[in-house]
């Protein structure tokens, strides 16, 4: 297809041929993307072969922010912005001078930056955030450092491994949207998130729960008290992490959202006066 036949139409008809149910969305993003037609050609044939839209993009629109997305990064999802909302919310009325807020599982580092933001609009100025994120995959740090702020800390490594030791039982804040989807639905899953984003972003093992469960146990060794880890969950198995916040001495709360189809798990140290 030449420069001149690639119309709005066309676009939107290859794309729907495709099997893209938001083809006339998609047309326009990566039109209005794309530099100069070849880079539009080949954007069009990544979409169809189907890469996920924010990968061909390189961004996806989170908490009204465009986050870089790379190749082989999970995706963040709208759902994952009541972890952001909560977060900043909880984060907001805490007393220390300078915050200190870790995300496990950072994927592209989008709740952490979010949350950082979100944190600093609601008046606290930027120096008072200290933000720390890790994932155990290479790519999913690469993308997290273009993402989160320049004075803020990436590391590579399982969950709590490759933190320093100077934050444990300094923390405020943990965030995790760690994976929870139970290892036998993964077939189920959309061809996007199955063939383009890592199994380990997506595979919570047998119940969904067992990267959580491995977050929620070591959180209170690196909490300050009283501080509060937060865990994206589903509304199926937030029983189960609230059971699992329970048995690691953590006060547990449930909070959803309906529009967005979201739950988190909010779980507090008790302030240390009150631990028996």
């Amino acid at each position: 297809m030449t420069a001149a036949e690639f119309t709005q139409e066309s676009i939107v008809a290859r794309l729907r041929a495709a099997g893209c149910v938001f083809a006339e969305d998609e047309a326009r993003l990566l039109t209005e993307t794309a530099t100069d037609s070849r880079e539009l050609a080949s954007m069009i044939a990544r979409r169809e072969s189907g890469t996920p839209l924010e990968q061909v993009l390189g961004w996806a629109e989170f908490c009204g922010t465009r986050i870089i997305v790379e190749p082989d990064v999970f995706v963040p999802r709208r759902r994952t912005e009541l972890l952001v909302r909560e977060a900043v919310g909880i984060a907001t009325s805490a007393p220390s001078s300078v915050l200190v807020v870790v995300e496990l599982c950072c994927g592209s580092g989008a709740v952490g930056a979010m949350v950082h933001r979100g944190i600093a609009e609601a008046g606290r100025q930027p120096a008072g955030v200290e933000l720390h994120v890790a994932d155990n995959h290479p790519a999913a740090v690469h993308c997290a450092r273009r993402n989160i702020p320049a004075d803020a800390h990436c590391y590579l490594g399982d969950l709590f491994a490759p933190l320093p030791a100077t934050l444990r039982g300094n923390v405020d804040l943990i965030v995790a949207n760690a994976p929870y989807v139970p290892s036998s639905a993964i077939e189920t899953m959309p061809p996007e998130a199955r063939h383009y984003e890592p199994r380990d972003a997506l595979d919570g093992g047998t119940d969904g729960l067992e990267v959580q469960r491995r977050i929620i146990a070591d959180a209170p060794d690196w909490l300050a008290s009283p501080g509060h880890v937060l865990v994206e969950t589903s509304r199926a198995q937030a029983a189960g992490t609230a059971q699992a916040m329970h048995a690691a001495g953590l006060r547990p709360r449930t909070v959803s959202a309906a529009d967005l189809d979201a739950t988190v798990l909010i779980g507090q140290l008790p302030a240390a006066e009150t631990v028996s």
